[in-house]
């Protein structure tokens, strides 16, 4: 894809050659930049959408997930036809036909300590698009060992920041955040929600920078960070520095090779809304009842046991189980008191990760007759309740 602009790509990329900073020489060099997106979701797409228009050259997607319905609320790649179909196949062809004078490499595999090096190796910057701790920490550190940038972004709920972090001398990304935040402590955008255009305006942030560093033009995010609330309509921004005892990019580095990620944040991904474990623990799995069962024991008539939904309120209103009390799991260690320790319980949530924290949390306190629902009420509506919406 390098060399000089093609005929058709001058009048492509017209509103771009008459602006000063760009020109013939700039788009040149977007032509021959290379970016990996990691992750094509919600902020990948705008990502992707608007580097392929832009024009560069080279555009890695490393992403291993499928096309889901709940992703078509933000993630603008994809359409409703896509649904089921992996997520790399669905952007390649939708970027091809946007421009189709960019190569396009896909990755169809989870970002691992054992193979990011590989796959980030050789791109002039890295757009990171993820959202779990994990994959962030392993981006950051890949792209110090490998002198890359890497233009970061996140978004919960109504607000977004973005970042430019290793570049030119800047801080990275332990530099703002030395370490993960406990498990369980930073709920997802799953469990928390996200409204469907941040992504799109944090996307376009972290493009822009892109972009910016390709051409060598105009002031980064380095050194900043973005910070935005769509409720407000407000951005701000607040300054960073390297930290020189930054344990990855810092004067001492005591991090020169890339490490278990998994286990450095908790032994848990954020990009499902119940997962997480305290580092170094290994509890035993957790007693689990199948949607089947509980269904035969309710249709039985069966009032012997405590169903206990442990979402949050706003969960409950979308769908809940006919007869359970609501406890939200992290209201659970100060409401002890209306469990009964002697009954028998069945813990449920949304996918039945967060009810098996609770079910681990209540045996370790004496509760011996604690179930957690496998699969949570989204596998109770796909297998029992067709009528009861899934989210």
């Amino acid at each position: 894809m390098n060399g000089p602009l093609e005929k058709d790509e001058h009048l492509r990329y017209s509103r771009h050659l008459v602006l000063p900073e760009v020109g013939i020489a700039g788009q040149e060099k977007l032509k021959a930049g290379s970016v990996l997106l990691v992750g094509a979701g919600g902020l990948g797409s705008p990502l992707a959408l608007y580097l392929a228009a832009a024009g560069v050259g080279r555009i890695g997607i490393a992403d291993f997930d499928k096309v889901d319905l709940s992703n078509l609320q933000r993630q603008v790649l994809h359409d409703t036809s896509a649904v089921g179909r992996r997520k790399t196949e669905s952007a390649k062809e939708r970027l091809a036909r946007i421009n189709p004078h960019v190569r396009i490499d896909t990755f169809e595999e989870r970002l691992t300590s054992a193979n990011a090096l590989s796959i980030l190796k050789g791109y002039d910057v890295v757009a990171d698009g993820t959202d779990n701790f994990p994959t962030r920490y392993l981006v950051n550190d890949a792209c110090v060992l490998l002198d890359i940038p890497n233009v970061y972004g996140s978004v919960f709920r109504f607000e977004g920041q973005a970042s430019v972090f290793h570049y030119r001398g800047g801080p990275c990304y332990r530099c703002l955040y030395p370490e993960p935040p406990p498990p369980g402590m930073v709920p997802s955008c799953a469990e928390g929600g996200v409204l469907g255009v941040l992504p799109g305006l944090i996307g376009m942030v972290q493009a822009t920078e892109t972009i910016k560093i390709l051409l060598g033009k105009g002031e980064t995010l380095s050194g900043r960070l973005l910070l935005y609330d769509a409720l407000g309509m407000s951005f701000r921004t607040m300054k960073l520095r390297r930290n020189r005892a930054c344990s990855v990019c810092g004067d001492s580095p005591e991090v020169t090779a890339l490490v278990d990620y998994e286990e450095l944040c908790g032994g848990g991904r954020d990009d499902d809304p119940d997962s997480g474990e305290a580092p170094g623990e290994s509890p035993a799995p957790p007693r689990e009842m199948t949607v089947g069962e509980l269904k035969n024991r309710l249709d039985s008539g069966d009032r012997t046991f405590l169903l206990l939904d442990v979402r949050e309120p706003y969960e409950r209103e979308i769908s809940e189980l006919p007869g359970s009390t609501l406890i939200p799991m992290n209201e659970i260690p100060d409401r002890l008191g209306e469990l009964d320790g002697h009954a028998e319980i069945v813990c449920y949530c949304r996918t039945g990760i967060r009810s098996a924290r609770v079910v681990e949390y209540l045996s370790r306190l004496g509760f011996r007759k604690t179930w957690n629902l496998a699969g949570g009420i989204n596998r109770w509506a796909r297998e029992i309740d067709p009528n009861l919406p899934e989210y």
